[in-house]
């Protein structure tokens, strides 16, 4: 049954709030050590409870979880979106999502693993040249600017994983170079990233309910994007390459005629 007018928007509201809140569960359902570990770190930090030795033993727990339960939730998160973001909304979010998370999950956990070592070498590497060695404050503020590259190259390697068929190897590489061709597409990304945290750290609850989820859309739809931009300038290329091979044969044909009739008239 479709409905029309006001009742058939309001349908379509409350249908995708449904598909974007249950999308958002499953995430945080396979995610759940990282995030339990995650808040119990916040907590501890906001009522200025815990030794460093306790911080310091969260974040490896963090690194540890990560690349064993959040990325591969990601990329299964990513794997639903793109049907949205691509115009096919009717597909069941819970098969697609499981089905990604199933297809995804070692590249997705080997790309947890990278990403995690990277972030632990560079988060230590800004920490002690912005705090032990202040004379070298601009090789940290160097590092956190990469930090932040790298930060939004997930969003990248994320949507390659569940858009193309390339060996992790490829996916690691077009990722961080897709991040630093499009800076505008990266800048985008990243600011209605921080718009959807901040409305998050106003309101917790929505974390619950569709920040991760629409990060990933809007994430996922810069990507699209970009992709479909890139496709077109591939096609003019063939184009245009099609072309100048056709006027070049055109060329070479007609040369040959000039040639023939030039030996037909020396000829006569």
């Amino acid at each position: 049954m479709e409905f029309k007018g006001a009742m058939g928007g309001l349908y379509r509201i409350t249908e995708w709030i449904s598909r974007i809140a249950f999308g958002n569960i499953l995430w945080a359902f396979c995610s759940i050590p990282f995030l339990f570990t995650a808040v119990l770190k916040i907590i501890m930090m906001a009522s200025e409870q815990g030794g460093p030795n306790e911080q310091i033993t969260l974040n490896w727990v963090l690194g540890i979880t990560a690349p064993f339960t959040v990325f591969p939730a990601t990329a299964a998160l990513f794997t639903v979106v793109r049907k949205w973001v691509m115009g096919n909304t009717d597909v069941s979010t819970f098969r697609t999502f499981f089905q990604g998370y199933k297809e995804n999950y070692v590249k997705s956990m080997l790309g947890g693993l990278i990403y995690s070592l990277l972030f632990v070498v560079m988060y230590i590497d800004v920490t002690v040249y912005m705090t032990q060695m202040t004379s070298f404050k601009i090789v940290g503020i160097l590092m956190l600017v990469l930090m932040i590259i790298l930060f939004v190259s997930m969003f990248n390697f994320f949507s390659i994983i569940v858009h193309y068929q390339m060996t992790f190897k490829e996916v690691v590489s077009n990722s961080i170079l897709l991040t630093i061709a499009r800076p505008i597409r990266v800048f985008s990304t990243l600011i209605a990233g921080a718009f959807l945290v901040y409305i998050g750290l106003k309101y917790p609850v929505l974390y619950f309910i569709c920040i991760p989820t629409l990060i990933a859309m809007v994430a996922f739809f810069n990507f699209y994007a970009t992709y479909n931009k890139l496709q077109l300038q591939v096609e003019k290329k063939k184009q245009e390459e099609l072309e100048a091979a056709e006027e070049a044969a055109l060329n070479e044909g007609t040369d040959r005629e000039n040639e023939d009739s030039e030996q037909q008239t020396k000829r006569i």
